[in-house]
C-alpha cells in the first residue's frame, strides 16, 4: 500500500463518511433553495432563514464532522505506527495533475458559493422580513406599527444600525442575546424601550434629514371630535414653527434650535423611559453654557453631583422617539378616522362607544375583535353603516393595539407634542430655572401659532398674528397652569 493509500485511509471511517454524506445532501437542498429564492418573489422570510443561515450551518457542522473523523483516525493510526507520510505531488504525473485540476474546481465552486451564500446572508439579516417576522410573536406590534409608518420604505438597519463595520458588529453580537431571550422566553412584555445602545441620532438620521436645511413654519391641522352624542367636532389650524439650523437663513430659533450643531444641550434623566429630566444644560453658539435644575427639591439634582449621573446629549430620538413604530391613543386613531370619512361621525355617540372598545384591556387580539363586533351590533342594530364601522375598528385595533405583548400607546409615549405625555412639558414646564433666575420656557408661541380653531364658523377667523389658544370645554384658566396629559389620557 502506497503512502497516498495510506493517506486518503484518514478519510475512511463512519464519523467523516456521515459527515461527507449528509453535507452533499445540505449542499445541493441549499443549492435548490438559493435558485428559488433567485427565481421567485415574495417567499416566506422562513425561507430565507432555512437557506442561508439554518443550511449552511448544518453544512458547516458537517465539515466539523469530516475533520473530526479525520482527526481521530490520524490519531489511531499514529498509536499504531502506521502514520502515513504526506502524498508527495508529481505534476509529472497526469493521474496526480487531474487530482489537483479537479479539487481546484471544486475548491472554486465552492469558495464562490460560499461568497453567494454570505453575501444574501448578510442581506437577508439586514431585511425588514427577517427583523419583523422571522421572531413573529415578539416583534409584531414592531412590525406592525412599522409598514404604517412615514419610514416604511427605509430598512430596519439603515436606522438601528447604520453604514460601518463597528456598529454591525455591535449589533449582531447583541442580537445573539435577543435570539437567547426569545428561544427561552426570557424577553420583556413589552419589549423595554428607550433601546440603550441605539446608534446617534447623528449617524442614522442625519443621513437624510438634512438640519441645516430645516427653516420656517409646517401647517397642520387636526380636527378632534368630542364624546358627546354628536361627535361634535374641534378644529385647530397652527403653524408648528420647526425653525432651523443655518444662520443665513434668518435666526436661530423654533423646535429645531435644540439640533446638535446649532445649540449643545446635555440632560440628566432619573428614569429609563427618560421621562422625568430634573437637570438641563445648554451651551449656546458663542460657547456660553447654561444649567437649569427643577424647583422640585425631591427632584433636584444636589450641587457638584450632576457629573455622578449619565448625561445625555439630546439628539433627534430624544423628541421623535417613535418615528417609525408609532402606537396611537384610541382618541387620536378615532379623530383620524373620521376626519378622512372611514368612520361615520353622524352615528350616535360612535367616538365615545368606539373609544371605550379600543381602550378596554383584552387577553388576546381575538378577544377583543369578537368583544367589538357583538358590542357594535347591540349599540347599532340594523344600521347600515354597521359592517363598515365594524371593519374599521378592528383594523385600528389590530394595527396599534397588540394584548399579547402588552403594547399599546400607553405603554410608549411619544415625546412630539404634549397632549397625552408630558413631551415637550419634561424640560419647558416654566420650573426648571438657572441661578440666574432664567427659566425654559414655556411660552406656546415659541413652538407653533395658532391661526384658526374652533367647530365650524370660527375656522373662517384666520390670522396670522396667531390665536390663544381656546380650550373645547370651558375649563376657565387651568389649561394655563396644569399639563395637558394631566387630564388627557388618550383615552376615556
Amino acid at each position: 500500500m502506497n503512502e497516498t493509500t495510506k493517506y486518503s485511509r484518514l478519510l475512511r471511517n463512519w464519523v467523516s463518511l456521515l459527515g461527507l454524506l449528509l453535507g452533499a445532501c445540505a449542499l445541493l437542498i441549499g443549492l435548490i433553495m438559493v435558485i428559488i429564492d433567485a427565481t421567485q418573489e415574495n417567499l416566506s422570510a422562513y425561507f430565507g432563514l432555512v437557506s442561508y443561515l439554518l443550511i449552511p450551518m448544518f453544512a458547516g457542522a458537517c465539515a466539523a464532522l469530516v475533520v473530526l473523523g479525520m482527526g481521530l483516525t490520524h490519531w489511531r493510526m499514529k498509536r499504531e505506527g502506521g502514520l502515513p507520510r504526506l502524498p508527495v505531488i508529481d505534476l509529472g504525473d497526469r493521474k496526480t495533475v487531474m487530482h489537483i485540476v479537479l479539487f481546484s474546481l471544486l475548491g472554486a465552486v465552492l469558495v464562490v458559493g460560499g461568497v453567494v451564500v454570505a453575501y444574501r446572508a448578510y442581506h437577508f439579516t439586514e431585511s425588514v422580513e427577517f427583523c419583523g417576522t422571522v421572531c413573529h410573536t415578539v416583534m409584531k406590534p414592531e412590525h406592525t406599527a412599522f409598514k404604517q409608518s412615514p419610514h416604511a420604505n427605509t430598512s430596519c438597519a439603515e436606522c438601528h444600525i447604520g453604514s460601518g463595520a463597528e456598529w454591525f458588529v455591535k449589533a449582531k453580537i447583541s442580537g445573539l442575546y435577543q435570539v437567547y431571550s426569545v428561544l427561552f422566553n426570557k424577553y420583556h412584555r413589552p419589549i423595554e424601550t428607550p433601546v440603550q445602545s441605539l446608534r446617534p441620532a447623528k449617524d442614522t438620521c442625519l443621513a437624510c434629514h438634512w438640519p441645516t436645511k430645516f427653516f420656517g413654519a409646517v401647517l397642520r391641522t387636526w380636527t378632534h371630535y368630542g364624546t358627546d352624542e354628536k361627535n361634535s367636532p374641534w378644529t385647530i389650524k397652527m403653524l408648528l414653527n420647526i425653525g432651523g439650523g443655518n444662520p443665513a437663513h434668518g435666526q436661530i430659533r423654533g423646535i429645531h434650535w435644540h439640533m446638535e450643531g446649532v445649540n449643545t444641550v446635555k440632560y440628566i434623566a432619573t428614569d429609563r423611559q427618560r421621562m422625568v429630566i430634573p437637570w438641563v444644560q445648554v451651551t449656546d453658539q458663542s460657547g456660553k453654557v447654561t444649567i437649569y435644575q427643577t424647583e422640585d427639591k425631591k427632584l433636584r439634582i444636589a450641587d457638584g453631583k450632576a457629573s455622578s449621573y449619565p448625561q445625555r446629549s439630546m439628539d433627534c430620538i430624544d423628541c421623535h422617539n417613535r418615528p417609525a413604530h408609532t402606537y396611537r391613543s384610541p382618541n387620536e386613531l378615532l379623530d383620524m378616522a373620521m376626519a378622512a370619512g372611514r368612520l361615520d361621525s353622524a352615528m350616535p355617540s360612535l367616538k365615545a362607544v368606539t373609544a371605550k372598545l379600543l381602550a378596554a384591556p383584552y387577553k388576546t387580539e381575538a378577544e377583543a375583535l369578537e368583544v367589538m363586533d357583538r358590542d357594535l351590533r347591540v349599540k347599532y342594530p340594523g344600521d347600515e353603516r354597521l359592517e363598515g364601522t365594524i371593519r374599521e375598528l378592528q383594523a385600528i385595533y389590530c394595527g396599534n393595539f397588540f394584548p399579547e405583548m402588552k403594547v399599546s400607546w400607553s405603554e410608549y409615549p411619544n415625546h412630539i407634542g404634549h397632549k397625552i405625555t408630558p413631551g415637550c412639558f419634561r424640560c419647558h414646564d416654566g420650573e426648571h430655572v438657572s441661578d440666574s433666575g432664567k427659566r425654559i420656557s414655556k411660552d406656546c408661541n415659541t413652538c407653533h401659532t395658532i391661526l384658526a380653531q374652533g367647530p365650524g364658523k370660527e375656522l373662517a377667523e384666520f390670522t396670522s398674528s396667531g390665536l390663544e389658544f381656546k380650550h373645547p370645554e370651558d375649563i376657565g384658566d387651568d389649561w394655563k397652569t396644569a399639563r395637558c396629559d394631566t387630564c388627557h389620557t388618550g383615552s376615556p
